[in-house]
Order: structure tokens, then C-alpha cells, then sequence
């Protein structure tokens, strides 16, 4: 922004992107440190270029060192196989047809991140599962995302190896890839946020933010 002589604003040249969000948890826990601003200045259509941080994410290294033991299979798996080709579905291309019984949401070869929404398959009318895909429920995330679904949960879990048997059915998830959770959520059936969501009942859907100068109540 640039000011005239009698302070008013004069804005000149093109827009910069600085920001940007389709799966949850691409840039914070996918790609690289150094890279995250880069990440977010790119299109969609370059993410090819971040393939190798998908295939191979820090916090799948990660998390055995932090946790001795708790990881056991996730670190020998790392060991022999540094290709998450799993990851790759869910963050970059979408899964093709039968990866999972009954759903697929792939857009091709075409690897970008950007959220995938199968409309063949309709909305769970009654038990939804805020976990999507993990606990069942095939029009939840990664299909789409919807206001309840615990996106980040289903990221963390999916990343820890909860997800790698739909691609190496060899592979057997430690017990605490299902565990791993950022709390936000009471149980699987929370579609509320532990209760403290008054969703709208149109767009935007999503409740009036608490005020800030109070909290609770």
C-alpha cells in the first residue's frame, strides 16, 4: 500500500498468494520447514514438486523417535519402505476404485492438493462418524470435509500408519496410530466439538465464535 499526497491509498501491481489450505495438515506437518512459505505460494497444479515430502513425511520419522516403543512397526516399515503411497491418495490424487469397498474419489494421475468430493455417495443420515473414512463412514473425510468431521484426528492417525494397510495389507498398525488424537473431539460420535458448537442451519454452517472478552459460558 502506497500513500498520495493527501493520505490516500493507492494500491498498484498484482495480487501474491501467500496463503493457502485444502487437506488439513499438508503444510504443517507434510511439508518441509524451510519450505512451508514456498508451499504456500505454489498453485495446486505444481504440488508434483512436494511428491517426495508426501511419500516420506518428518512427523512419520518422527514420532518413533519421540516415543520409544510406541512405534514399533511404523519405524521398521520407515526403515525399508520411505514411499507412503497411501499418504500420497489421501493428500495428492484421491483413492481409485478398490482401495476401499464401495468408494473411490480419484481424479486421475494428477497430484495436487485439493479436497475430493465423490457425490455418488450420499450424506450419513443418521450415526455419522466424525473419524470419515477410519471409522467407516465413506461420506466422510477424506471425501470432502464436513463441518464435524475431525480432520486433523484422521490426518495425525493416518500419518502414525493407521491407514498403510489399504496399501500394504502386510503391514499391521501399531496400537497407538488409532490413539493419536488432538482432542477436540469427544468420541467418534461427537459431531459438536465436545458440545460447545451451536451449528447454524445455513451456510456458513459453522457457529458465531465465542467472544473475546469472555470465555466459557
Amino acid at each position: 500500500m502506497l500513500y498520495g499526497e493527501k493520505g490516500t491509498g493507492i494500491e498498484s501491481g498484482p495480487w501474491v498468494q501467500v496463503s493457502r489450505l485444502g487437506n488439513p495438515l499438508v503444510n504443517e506437518v507434510v511439508v518441509p520447514m524451510a519450505k512451508k512459505d514456498y508451499w504456500n505460494a505454489q498453485p495446486p497444479v505444481a504440488d508434483k514438486q512436494f511428491l517426495a515430502a508426501v511419500k516420506n513425511p518428518e512427523l512419520a520419522q518422527l514420532l518413533p523417535a519421540l516415543y520409544p516403543g510406541v512405534f514399533p512397526n511404523l519405524a521398521a516399515y520407515n526403515k525399508v519402505h520411505p514411499n507412503r503411497s497411501d499418504l500420497v491418495a489421501i493428500f495428492l490424487t484421491g483413492l481409485p476404485s478398490g482401495v476401499v469397498a464401495g468408494f473411490q474419489n480419484s481424479m486421475g494421475t494428477i497430484e495436487a492438493d485439493v479436497l475430493r468430493l465423490n457425490t455418488a455417495i450420499p450424506p450419513t443420515t443418521s450415526n455419522p462418524n466424525n473419524l470419515g473414512l477410519l471409522g467407516d463412514d465413506l461420506a466422510g473425510y477424506p471425501n470432502g470435509r464436513r463441518v464435524f468431521d475431525d480432520v486433523v484426528t484422521i490426518a495425525l492417525r493416518a500419518v502414525a500408519g493407521a491407514t498403510l494397510p489399504l496399501v500394504d495389507k502386510s503391514f499391521t498398525p501399531d496400537a497407538a496410530a488409532m490413539a493419536v488424537t488432538d482432542g477436540l473431539t469427544s468420541g467418534p460420535a461427537d459431531t459438536t466439538a465436545k458440545g460447545t458448537e451451536a451449528y447454524l442451519a445455513t451456510f456458513p454452517y459453522l457457529g458465531v465464535p465465542h467472544p473475546g472478552f469472555r470465555s466459557g459460558g
